[in-house]
């Protein structure tokens, strides 16, 4: 596919930057998917096919906005909003013209959707609430922090590009494209390794900084927040990770001892790629719910999927049969054990191993019981808790609305990637109910086990009653 003219212009940009890249690194504009970067031959691993330097990154540090972020007291992903926002309001003044090019005005992030969109689109899934609040907290970062810079420095800025909606649209960019870098520079644009794409557990290509086999941040991240996949974007950055800068010292630390440029970020293949298949990158192992409130996408049969049960919908379904004080008591039980997860069911393998109550749901439904003891299995997994775990597959399934998980995957059938953000929160649907319908397996599987264990214990009952007799 022959380069398009924005690439050109950026390819043109990168060389100025003293960015260097492999020749094996093809780079492809489609219309409809963006883009996206092939090998022009095979790739072995261990091979550093990118090098770029720190200085043409777009950080707070090496903005020409950096004054004014450092006097108003902005820092993390507030202040590199608005250093972006201040590169791109310069348009082809800024150093940075090559690059914003290239980026869309916005990344389709839930973030910047209308309210009906998110309403109508999201509604039921792990997402709805936690974007709400997440336009709420982003109204008010930009109302306290970002507004009084358009009354300190009229002349300067252009009040246009400083609005509520372009503040919107920096962190949409940010949030799907930013990495850490190092302690100096913090999170930042890095040009060229942003262009790679995701792929859940296939990742080709390595991000690193200062050291070729460093670990980069999101690995850590992405294990931390396996039980918090959708921790806030107002709180989350790529690379926003404290275990990281463990890591980090002074550039004149690294020089002496490592002999890499410490001034150099670098772009490794960790696996070998043939000739004509893409190079892709990953962000961690994250689910569809985070995939999508990150970065504006999701996977089809992504194992990493979860859907959470809130503890007050459990507590609704307890206090409709029980009294108040019997359930609070038992949740008072529950926080001495520790039991901050009552249900976690995924959509993983046998390898993936989750949960309190020792069992594993694979993708056939199939129910194997792990290494708990038989006293703990007939203490968690009596009729009665099974009949509850049904009720609340039922309480959580009502909240996807009237239509059923067929309806949603003839829907999706329809569903062209055109119309992105309809097709993504369908994937998203579709994977959270099939998780519910493996908890309604789950929990009718135990109900069997239970009645199972019932009966043989009232079997040797009896049969011990006989011999006394």
């Amino acid at each position: 596919m022959a380069s398009s003219r924005r690439l050109r212009a950026f390819q043109r940009w990168m060389k100025a930057q003293g960015i260097e890249y492999s020749n094996t690194l093809e780079f492809t504009d489609c219309p409809e998917q963006g883009i996206s970067v092939r090998a022009s031959a095979d790739l072995h691993e261990g091979a550093v096919v990118a090098k770029i330097p720190k200085t043409a990154c777009l950080t707070i540090n090496t903005s020409g906005a950096r004054e004014m972020i450092e006097s108003a007291g902005l820092g993390g992903l507030l202040g590199l909003s608005v250093a972006l926002m201040y590169e791109k309001s310069l348009a082809e003044a800024s150093p940075w013209a090559g690059y914003l090019q290239l980026l869309p005005p916005q990344e389709c992030l839930p973030l910047v959707w209308t309210l009906g969109e998110v309403d109508c689109l999201l509604s039921g899934t792990e997402l709805h609430k936690a974007i709400k609040e997440d336009k709420t907290l982003m109204y008010e970062d930009w109302k306290e922090n970002i507004l009084p810079l358009l009354y300190s420095a009229p002349e300067s800025l252009n009040p246009s590009s400083f609005s509520v909606e372009e503040y919107f649209a920096a962190r949409s960019l940010i949030s799907s494209r930013s990495f850490m870098i190092d302690e100096y520079h913090g999170s930042g644009m890095v040009p060229l390794a942003d262009l790679f794409n995701h792929k859940t557990g296939a990742e080709d290509v390595h991000f690193t900084s200062v050291f070729p086999y460093q670990e980069y941040e999101d690995d850590v991240d992405s294990e931390s927040n396996d039980k918090n996949e959708l921790s806030k974007i107002s709180d989350h950055d790529k690379g926003d990770s404290t275990s990281e800068n463990s890591y980090i010292h002074s550039d004149s630390d690294y020089s002496s001892v490592s002999g890499e440029d410490p001034m150099m970020l670098q772009m490794i293949m960790v696996r070998e790629v043939k000739s004509g298949d893409e190079v892709f990158n990953t962000y961690g192992s994250l689910g569809n719910a985070a995939l999508l409130h990150r970065y504006g996408f999701t996977e089809a049969n992504n194992p990493y999927d979860i859907v959470n049960i809130d503890l007050e919908m459990v507590l609704e379904w307890g206090c409709s049969l029980f009294s108040s004080r019997y359930c609070r008591s038992r949740l008072s039980l529950w926080r001495r054990l520790d039991v901050t997860e009552i249900v976690d069911i995924t959509m993983g393998t046998a390898d993936n191993v989750s949960g309190k109550i020792g069992m594993i749901l694979s993708e056939e439904h199939d129910i194997t019981w792990g290494t708990s003891s038989e006293i703990s299995k007939e203490l968690l997994l009596t009729e009665k808790v099974c009949g509850g775990l049904l009720a609340l597959a039922d309480i959580r399934e009502s909240c996807y609305g009237s239509k059923s998980i067929n309806e949603d995957m003839e829907a999706l059938k329809r569903c062209c990637m055109k119309e992105r953000k309809l097709y993504h929160c369908l994937v998203l649907r579709i994977s959270e109910r099939k998780i519910l319908e493996k908890l309604r397996t789950y929990a009718t599987a135990g109900a069997s086990q239970s009645r199972t264990f019932q009966n043989a214990n009232e079997i040797s009952t009896r049969m011990k009653r006989l011999k006394r007799r």
